[in-house]
């Protein structure tokens, strides 16, 4: 259900999505989704939560990034392991985003502690302390969600794919 959820939201956004056509894609009865998340609302509340998952999981794993590299190319690499495979992941966020409602702005600010903590872990790994401990969570989420964001009008000015195996970390580079 809730991958069904995501990619009609991703498609179509969260005011054209339908209990009903949420049910449909599942192979489902509209009671039975009903009856599991309560509305479209609640089947949001679980896919924020998934999707929150998946990025904490990749911020978790800052670790793995090679140091020396800088933090903006390790930062690039994230985005790509975040961003790049999914694109389901990609337009849920875009929507979700860019709706301009209390739940887009509870999502960003429930992005934002992970930020934080990739920001640290970035230092760590870098050995450089963000100049702006307060604002680089923000700056760092600027850097992968703008992209994101903008990926459908980008896109067809660009030779490769937006979010190809080079593209996220090529982005990072030129921030330095």
């Amino acid at each position: 259900m809730r991958e069904a959820a995501s990619e009609l939201f991703a498609e179509h956004g969260f005011a054209a999505t339908s209990t009903r056509s949420m049910a449909a894609a599942a192979g489902l009865s509209p009671a039975l989704v009903t009856r599991h998340f309560g509305s479209t609302q609640g089947q949001r509340a679980a896919v924020d939560e998934y999707v929150l998952d998946r990025i904490g999981e990749q911020l978790r794993d800052l670790g793995s990034v090679e140091p020396g590299r800088g933090p903006m190319v390790s930062l690039g690499e994230v985005s790509d392991r975040v961003l790049g495979a999914d694109p389901v992941l990609r337009g849920y966020l875009r929507h979700a985003l860019l709706e301009d409602s209390a739940a887009s702005a509870e999502l960003f600010g429930r992005l934002l502690p992970g930020a934080r903590a990739g920001t640290e872990r970035l230092s760590e790994v870098h050995g450089e302390q963000a100049p702006d401990e307060e604002g680089a969570p923000f700056q760092m989420r600027c850097l992968i969600l703008g992209p994101l964001l903008l990926e459908r009008v980008m896109q067809p000015n660009l030779d490769e794919p937006m979010f190809g195996p080079e593209a996220p970390a090529r982005r990072s580079e030129a921030n330095q």
